[in-house]
């Protein structure tokens, strides 16, 4: 079993960055591949990025393909995602996931585990 923890969600401009994190517990961290999804106010929840169990092959959804970088320490047991040129539509809560032994993919149902949510909020 894994817990996760994000942080680094906030308030920016427009133009702006922000670098997300999801630290996970236990010792096997490097056996999930991780996602990252975001959910805007009355909307569905939205898969972002994805990133297999080594870090070398990443995934993205087209709206912010260029823009973020998901990435991943296996030493720290966290994953990234640095986000750049931020627009108000990337307003959301992001929520990291994992899934063990798979594949990370668009569907919020082919993950085990869900982290809480940090709050990211793009000014215009």
């Amino acid at each position: 079993q894994v817990q996760l923890v994000e942080s680094g969600g906030g308030l920016v401009q427009a133009g702006g960055s922000l670098r997300l994190s999801c630290a996970a517990s236990g010792r096997t961290f490097s056996s999930y591949a991780m996602g990252w999804f975001r959910q805007a106010p009355g909307k569905e929840r939205e898969f972002v990025a994805a990133i297999n169990w080594s870090g070398l092959n990443t995934y993205y959804t087209d709206s912010v393909k260029d823009r973020f970088t998901a990435s991943r320490d296996n030493a720290k047991n966290t994953v990234y995602l640095q986000m750049n040129s931020l627009k108000p539509d990337d307003t959301a809560v992001y929520y990291c996931a994992a899934v063990y032994r798979g594949t990370a993919g668009e569907k919020s149902h082919e993950y085990d585990y869900w982290g809480q949510g940090t709050q990211v909020t793009v000014s215009s």
